[in-house]
Order: structure tokens, then sequence, then C-alpha cells
């Protein structure tokens, strides 16, 4: 391995021109495409196989003319303080709001209040309901505008008018929030490099490769439909990973350089060394991603693949290209001033924790469980209304349906009677109507062939309830002489929370297991392998816990501007475990493997311990701040997934990098000495020798054998 990419890196560094051009070319082409090609992502998120699935699949089949499934807009009116929306005037201005609804673009149908009886007891609520004959994913800006519009001449004779529903939520997008992440990166560079070319370096390589990353995803939009959150998450890994692997890389190429090598020798030593620990870093990150794809869900899968497609990027940028803009740099990446000689802050720590080995240990994980105590108390459920933001009109619009109607009103059930008669179906509404925290049932409605009826339930309670979980299980469970299933959008988060909580342990294992492998050919050794995967549970669990404490406590929210609390998004646990745990094995990597290189190269354990920990540690602290500040400035987002996901992801690698990596596992190196490198003979002979640290390649060029590129 090392050897390979020896020479990866002479090839590129002697044709830089070359290299260069073809990714600007591949910039460009993709950039293009991203402009010409791209198409509308979606917000929906739906697990085919689920009960509620199946039954509107069935309903689209059987009963067109329902049209569940298309995108609803939830239009709450409340007349002006004093008077009720069945006063005549009143009553005509809310009538003249629904002959304008009624001309919205795409929109298929718009119900009456009066007519369908949504008038609150008071008189002075009125919900109007507006379903779409397209997903929600189809409806533009201007669609929404088209909506929201008519209803400004209501708002200025005093009504208040608000809207709420899929339709109405947008297409989550960055913004220059996120900016702050890469500003902060750059301060850190140049503070760890004290040279302004060699911080720019990791920053230019690391954004070519999200500009490449995030063209390409685009692109793809045009002819898959992908989730909204894709390329959020793409992009904050490929900028968080790109950034680490150039600075790990160029650190070392500024070591080769003052051990008195030529620019093109050191680039080349650097990508055989610490390129070797790049590649097996962004190896361990891409497993995670690309093991999304094997649980049964497909937006989750696809978030996956693209986030590892753009994590493989940065990887093969700071293998190619990175080496061709040495070339340029040469000796320019060195600071002006020498840096004066210091014993090391990385061999200090090492050398105490060593010395107070068991206490660090303790400590450490002692303050990780302490911090993981409120995920105890983690409750997983989707976005609705009832998350945004409180100034959102999505907010406001839930809280006057749940003062007007009820909390369950804004989460409607539609139970679906499969192959039914007329007395079957009615048999069904009375049964489902004397179960518990039902607060209103409509009476079944046929299709035109009068074998699939559906009704209407309103719920007691909210859509994020447990009442209302338990609803729909005692739905499901009802007897029936025909076929019952419940579907609507409350059901599918439902279902989807679920299938996540399932497929969480399976995905644990899966990858767990096979980036287990593949550190063992790694370090050649059983114990590092274990030791780093029980450091990553130990820093998903705390994590969980801070994140229930903030999204779901409300600890610190004003401090971190987060505008809403509730459940946990049900599909963070699982991308949690999925990102973190490739991130965490970066770190990992990035430590052992030089720890390593000094025990094979002869040292002692402790001794390497200690040298290796001085010469990573500072890489990887400088990793760590550039990779929490990426992830930090997504805390700022708008939309709640992406501030939970960055939050988490940001916490989770501060945990990761000063508690596990740089406190727990010196203390267990030093604790375990050369037992860390325990091999059984027989797994020896049978492992591949990969060369991670470079001893071969290090015996070959002292040998001065010369390399045919």
């Amino acid at each position: 391995m090392a050897t390979l990419l020896y020479r990866l890196a002479r090839v590129s560094f002697r044709h830089r021109w070359r290299i260069v051009g073809l990714w600007v070319v591949a910039l460009i082409a993709l950039g293009a495409g991203a402009l010409t090609l791209s198409g509308q992502m979606s917000n929906s998120v739906t697990i085919p196989g689920t009960e509620s699935q199946r039954a509107i699949d069935h309903l689209k089949e059987r009963f067109p003319q329902a049209q569940v499934g298309g995108a609803t807009a939830r239009v709450a009116i409340e007349a002006p303080s004093g008077q009720k929306l069945t006063d005549p005037v009143n009553h005509a201005a809310v009538e003249q709001l629904v002959t304008e609804l009624k001309t919205a673009p795409k929109a298929r149908m718009v119900a009456d209040p009066f007519q369908g009886r949504t008038i609150s007891p008071d008189g002075r609520i009125a919900l109007v309901q507006v379903s779409y004959g397209v997903q929600a994913s189809e409806i533009t800006d201007g669609d929404r505008a088209a909506l929201t519009t008519p209803a400004d001449t209501l708002r200025h004779d005093g009504f208040t008018v608000e809207f709420g529903g899929d339709a109405i939520q947008g297409v989550p997008a960055t913004g220059a929030t996120e900016g702050i992440g890469v500003i902060v990166a750059a301060i850190v560079l140049t503070v760890t490099f004290g040279s302004l070319i060699a911080a720019g370096l990791p920053l230019l390589t690391a954004l070519i490769g999200v500009g490449v990353g995030m063209t390409g995803i685009m692109t793809v939009s045009g002819f898959v439909e992908l989730n909204s959150n894709t390329p959020i998450l793409a992009l904050m890994l490929g900028l968080a990973v790109g950034i680490d692997y150039a600075l790990f890389i160029v650190s070392r190429y500024r070591h080769e350089l003052g051990a008195g090598h030529e620019p093109e020798e050191a680039a080349a030593r650097s990508v055989g060394t610490a390129g070797s620990a790049v590649v097996f870093a962004g190896l361990t990150v891409i497993i995670a991603l690309v093991g999304l794809t094997v649980v049964g869900i497909p937006f989750l899968g696809q978030m996956g693949i693209a986030a590892a497609a753009t994590v493989a990027i940065a990887v093969l940028i700071a293998l190619t290209l990175l080496p061709a803009i040495l070339g340029f740099a040469g000796r320019k990446v060195l600071p002006k001033r020498a840096p004066k000689p210091s014993g090391g802050a990385g061999r200090r720590w090492a050398g105490f924790v060593a010395k107070h080995r068991v206490p660090a240990l303790l400590l450490g994980v002692a303050g990780l469980l302490v911090v993981a105590i409120p995920a105890l108390s983690m409750q997983l459920g989707l976005p609705n209304d009832a998350t945004a933001a409180p100034d959102s009109t999505q907010r406001k619009a839930y809280e006057m349906v749940s003062r007007g109607f009820g909390a369950g009103t804004n989460g409607p059930l539609i139970v679906v009677v499969s192959d039914a008669t007329t007395a079957a179906a009615t048999q069904a509404a009375d049964d489902v109507s004397r179960l518990g925290d039902v607060a209103a049932v409509t009476q079944p409605m046929f299709n035109a062939q009068r074998d699939t009826a559906m009704f209407t339930v309103i719920p007691k309670s909210g859509p994020s309830s447990d009442q209302t979980e338990q609803l729909v299980s005692d739905i499901r469970a009802l007897p029936s002489d025909a076929q019952l299933s419940v579907t609507g959008q409350t059901a599918m988060q439902i279902d989807v929370s679920k299938k996540l909580g399932a497929a969480m342990l399976p995905y644990l294992v899966l990858i767990v297991g096979l980036a287990f492998l593949l550190l063992m050919l790694v370090f050649r050794s059983v114990v590092v392998p274990l030791k780093a995967t029980l450091g990553f549970l130990g820093s998903v669990v705390a994590t969980f816990g801070a994140v229930v404490a903030v999204f779901q406590w409300g600890w610190l929210t004003n401090l971190l501007g987060v505008s809403s609390t509730g459940p946990i998004m049900s599909m963070l646990p699982i991308l949690l475990i999925g990102v973190l745990f490739g991130l965490a094995m970066d770190y990992q990597v990035f430590l052992v493997t030089r720890m390593r290189e000094e025990h094979v190269h002869g040292a002692d354990p402790q001794e390497a311990m200690v040298t290796g920990f001085h010469h990573g540690s500072r890489v990887v602290v400088a990793a760590a701040l550039i990779m929490i500040s990426v992830f930090a400035g997504f805390v700022l987002a708008d939309s709640s997934l992406i501030q939970s996901i960055g939050f988490a992801l940001a916490f989770g690698v501060a945990v990761d990098a000063f508690v596990v990596r740089m406190t727990i596992v010196p203390a267990v190196m030093s604790l375990l000495g050369k037992g860390a490198w325990w091999l059984p003979k027989w797994l020896d002979r049978v492992l591949p020798d990969i060369d991670v640290e470079g001893s071969r390649l290090a015996h070959r060029l002292e040998k001065r054998v010369p390399e045919k590129v």
C-alpha cells in the first residue's frame, strides 16, 4: 500500500499540470450537469413495505379519486377579536378565500369549512384542507406563493391566517451561517502551520472536493429522486474530512521537508505514509455510510451513498491533487520563522496520562456514562408542524388548530377497508369509534367499484404522542370481516420511526464488524480494534445523551439557537452511528498508526505510545477543532433536522477526539503495553500485510532502490 501510494504521489507531483487540469475539467463538467440536468428534491419520508405505504399504494390503484398520498396544505383561519366566522360578513370573506384557493396551481380539491363542518365549536376558527395531485417535492416556491398570497386580504381585515402541511415545507438549504465553520477552520490551520500557504492548501482541496461531490449529486438528482437532506450531509462530511485528510498529509510533508528531503521526495513519502492512514480512515467512513443501504430505508441509503461518494472524492483528491499542488508550493508551506524548540505539549500530556493511567481511564469512562444518562429517556419521532420554529406559519397553524379542534386534528388517521362490503365498512367505523383516544370518526366512503372503503379518524392526542401511536396499533389489531389498514402522514411517521428503531442494532453490528476487520488489517492487532470500537460506543451514547438534553429536554436552547424541542428525529440515531463511527475511526487511525509506526521501527511500547502521540496529537487536535467548527456551523440552520445533525456531530467529534482518543486511548495503550499489539500467530499468517506504517517502503528507500515511475 505505502509503496503504491508513494509512486502515485510522485506521478502526481511530476505531472501536476495534467492532474490539476483533470480535476478542473471534472468540476466544470459536473457543474454544467448540475445547472442543466438537476431535478427537484423531496422532503417525503417513506419506507416501502410498511402497512401505511401499502395502504396508500392500494388507494392509488383502487381509489384514485381519494387523492391520498399527494401533498396537503392546512389553512387555519381565526376571526377578528370579538367576532365569529359565522357572522355574515366573515362567512362571505372566508368563502371568497376558499374560491381563490381553488385556483392555486396543482391543487385538486379544497374543502369548504362550512360544508365540511370544520368550524370550531365557538365559531372562531376554521380549517380548510387543500389536497394536491402531486407530491410535495413537485410543488415550487411559486405554487406555495399562489396558495398563501390570497390570505393577505383577510389578514388586512383583521383575520389571522396560518398555513401548515407538507405542501408548505420548502427544501432546506444551506446559508451563510455554515461558512462560519470554514472561517474557523482557516484560523485553526493558520495557527497550526504558521503559514498561510500551508493553511490554504487543505481549504482549497477540500472546497474542490466538495464542489465535485455537490455538483455530482445535483446532476444525479435529475435522474433519481433524492431526499432534500442528501446534499447537506454530503456537504458536512465533504468539508470536514476533506480538510482533515489534507491536513494530515501536509503536516507529514512539512515533517519530511524538515528531515532534509527534496519537495518531490517529501510529497511521495508523505502520501506513502500519511496517505495510507487517509485511505483506511476514508474506508471506515465509506463503510459506515454505504452500510446505510442495507437497513431497508431508501432515503437513508441515498444520503449514505451520496456522502460516501463525497468522502471517496476527498480521499482521491488528497492522494492526487494535493501532491500536485504541493509541486507548485514547494517549500513555501514552511513557516518563515523556524519554530522554537519545545518538548511538545503532546509528549507532556501523553506522559502525564501514562503516569496516571488508571485515574485517567476511570474519569474518562465515568464522564461518558454521566453525559449518556439522558439517552435513557430518548423519544423518537419525525418532524411535523409541532416541531417547527415557534414563529413559523406551520407552528402557528398547528397551535391554532389544536386550540380550535384539539391536537389530534393535526394528525388525522386514514383507515382503509379492503375487500369491503357496506356492512363491514360501517361495522369497522363503529368499532374504531369505541376505541380510546378517538375524538371523531367520519362515515365510510366507497370507490366506484365499491370494493374499497376509507374513513378518517381524528385522535384526541397530537400526532407525536404515545396515545396516538397506541391508537394506530389498536386499530390494526381490531378483528374485522374485511382487511383494515391505517395510513396518513401520522401513521406513516409512526411506521418509519419503528422501522428505523428496529434497524439500529443490525446496522451497528454490521458496520462495527466490517470496520473491526479493516482495523485488524491496519494495526495487525485484535486488542486495538476492540478498544477502538468500545471507545466509539462510549462516544455515541454520550452524544445521544447530549442530543436528548438539548433537543428533547430543552437545555441550552437559547445559547445554541435551537428554536423548538420535541422527540428526537427518528433518523438521527442511525445516521449518527454511521457518520460518527467513521469519523471516530479517522482519529483512531491517525493517532494509533503513528504509535504502531514507532513500535514497528523498534521503540518499546511505552515510548512508542508517547512518541506516536507526540507526532499525531497536534494534527488530531487541529482536525477535531476543524470538524467541530464545520459541524457547529450547521446548528444555526433553519431546519431542526439539520440543527440536530450538526450539533450531534460536533459534540460527538469533541467527545471522541478529546475524551476517548486523547485521554482513554493513551491510558489503555499504556496499561496494555506490548499486549496492545497481540495477534494470534495463525491470524498473523492469514491476514495480508498491507504495510500501512510504511516499514517496507522505508526499508527500500534506505537501500536506495530506484523507483520506476
